[in-house]
């Protein structure tokens, strides 16, 4: 029964974090590109929804704790979350990259222009994110180093990660709402669905982790006051 259980989950995480996206794309409204324009903007996107994605990979999350060991989610957690911060990483770049193969403006000039518009409140949060993202990927590289900073071990360094991932996932959303191109009504109310209830997954691990009172200190404090 459980291999079919896992293969079902598996199946539902593809169709939730890329079936889902990618039919959002495929009725959206807005006009086609180059192949490869869409190609980059379809990569940006589903790397954006899986690295929300990871949120549903807490502990938290009964139904896949009950089916995977936690060493096997905690490699799936590592492998999606470097392979979509590299794509989102290069974003910037990405987003020049067509215009090697087009005429009028320099790519690098474009890149210039487009990282130096502080005017823009879409690029200001997508700079921000991109900085956090960053943050995110090199510290969690060095986690074991990390982890000797932190006066509760793992419990700060989880904190101080899930932190990170929740405010860079909050500022590149807005981004992406703002300035996404293929980010219409229906794709929009997707994404903010699974940040909520990610982030409410994320909440309960971190409610459930705080220490605890002992009961018999508790009941005598009461008596006390």
């Amino acid at each position: 029964m459980k291999p079919a259980a896992r293969f079902l989950a598996i199946l539902a995480g593809l169709a939730i974090l890329v079936g889902l996206p990618m039919l959002f794309y495929a009725l959206g409204g807005a006009p086609r590109r180059s192949l490869l324009k869409e190609c980059l903007s379809i990569a940006t996107f589903l790397s954006f929804g899986l690295m929300i994605g990871q949120f549903f990979l807490a502990r938290t999350n009964t139904v896949l704790m009950g089916l995977f060991k936690p060493i096997s989610v905690q490699r799936v957690h590592k492998s999606i979350a470097y392979g979509a911060i590299t794509v989102i990483a290069l974003h910037p770049f990405l987003i020049v990259l067509p215009r090697y193969f087009e005429g009028g403006v320099k790519p690098l000039d474009a890149f210039w222009t487009m990282i130096t518009s502080f005017d823009n409140l879409g690029i200001l949060l997508g700079l921000a994110a991109w900085l956090l993202m960053i943050v995110l990927g090199v510290t969690a590289c060095f986690r074991m180093r990390l982890l000797r900073r932190f006066a509760t071990r793992y419990r700060g360094w989880r904190y101080f990660h899930g932190g990170l991932a929740v405010v860079f996932t909050a500022l590149a959303a807005w981004h992406a709402i703002d300035l996404g191109r293929h980010i219409h009504s229906a794709m929009t109310a997707y994404f903010l669905t699974l940040i909520v209830i990610g982030f409410g997954l994320l909440a309960r691990l971190y409610w459930s982790a705080l220490p605890r009172a002992p009961l018999a200190q508790t009941l005598s404090d009461g008596v006390q006051s």
